[in-house]
């Protein structure tokens, strides 16, 4: 699942879901959003801004959510 995915790798990183939001170039309410379940399609742009700020690529992201997902 996306939301896991996202929250373990920031975490891992040492980032805030603020700064997260910065680096992605997507609002706060985004990432808690899509961390918290609420937001279960995120559309392409903003998963491949996260993969981006998370230094991880977005065929990588996914392929890990929908494998453990």
């Amino acid at each position: 699942m996306f939301s896991k995915r996202i929250r373990e790798l920031r975490k891992k990183k040492g980032l805030s879901q603020e700064k997260l939001a910065r680096l992605a170039n997507v609002s706060f309410t985004t990432i808690v959003k899509i961390e918290s379940g609420e937001s279960k399609h995120p559309t392409i742009q903003t998963m491949a801004g996260i993969a981006k700020a998370l230094a991880v690529s977005l065929d990588d992201l996914s392929e890990k959510c929908f494998r453990d997902g």
